[in-house]
């Protein structure tokens, strides 16, 4: 593998951009001072708005979601058994010694009565069931999957990724996230769905259906912390 190049070039930018603001962002929503009186719960919605801007901004670049890359319906069916096959993996993985690091504030979407607010219900449905995954699958699978193999990551057909471009890109991955063996999980899945089937658009489904079951099961049984 050649020596990455100091700067990254205009499509890396766009591909990192969005997560970084996103990232950003939310390293950001614990420091907003009480005196503002803000509920930092809707500031995701704030995310999520802004980062769906960013990626339709950029939507011209990102060529591997373009129309003709859509998947047909056999890869449909297993980008969403994949990712249905991760959710149901994904809610099993909680125990302490599966933490990486302290777990982060849930996302509790409950008034002081204990009732759900449905318009946060919604935000974040929407911002981790539609937006995160594109976002994601952009900067994770696509781009840093495929720089990892070589520089010029446009160029670099996702079939032919190599075993140490998708373990050191999951490595990272799982870096991200406090519950890092469902979180390796995830990352292969995504990743070898995309290799498997040369299209970005299956690993994106794949990742909005983990994410969207999720979503109801937290909502369904209350356990705040997977969200």
């Amino acid at each position: 593998m050649s020596a990455h190049p100091a700067s990254l070039s205009p499509a890396a930018l766009a591909r990192c951009i969005p997560f970084a603001v996103f990232m950003a962002l939310l390293a950001l929503r614990g420091y907003l001072p009480d005196s503002l009186g803000w509920d930092a719960r809707w500031v995701y919605g704030a995310q999520a708005l802004i980062v769906a801007g960013l990626l339709a901004g950029y939507w011209r670049r990102y060529g591997e979601l373009a129309r003709q890359n859509l998947p047909d319906a056999r890869e449909t069916g297993w980008a969403v058994a994949v990712g249905v096959a991760v959710f149901a993996i994904w809610v099993q993985l909680d125990a302490p010694w599966m933490q990486l690091g302290e777990a982060t504030a849930s996302f509790v979407p409950l008034d002081g009565e204990g009732r759900l607010i449905w318009p946060l219900v919604v935000l974040r449905l929407i911002g981790a069931a539609l937006v995160v995954p594109v976002m994601e699958e952009l900067f994770w699978r696509s781009f840093l999957m495929r720089w990892v193999q070589h520089p010029g990551f446009e160029r670099v057909d996702p079939q032919t990724v190599g075993l140490k471009a998708i373990v050191l890109s999951t490595f990272v991955f799982m870096l991200a996230h406090t519950l890092w063996l469902a979180a390796i999980v995830a990352g292969l899945a995504y990743a070898l769905l995309y290799r498997r089937t040369g299209k970005l658009w299956t690993a994106v489904i794949a990742h909005a259906v983990t994410n969207g079951m999720l979503g109801v099961y937290v909502i369904a049984t209350g356990r705040w912390e997977f969200w």
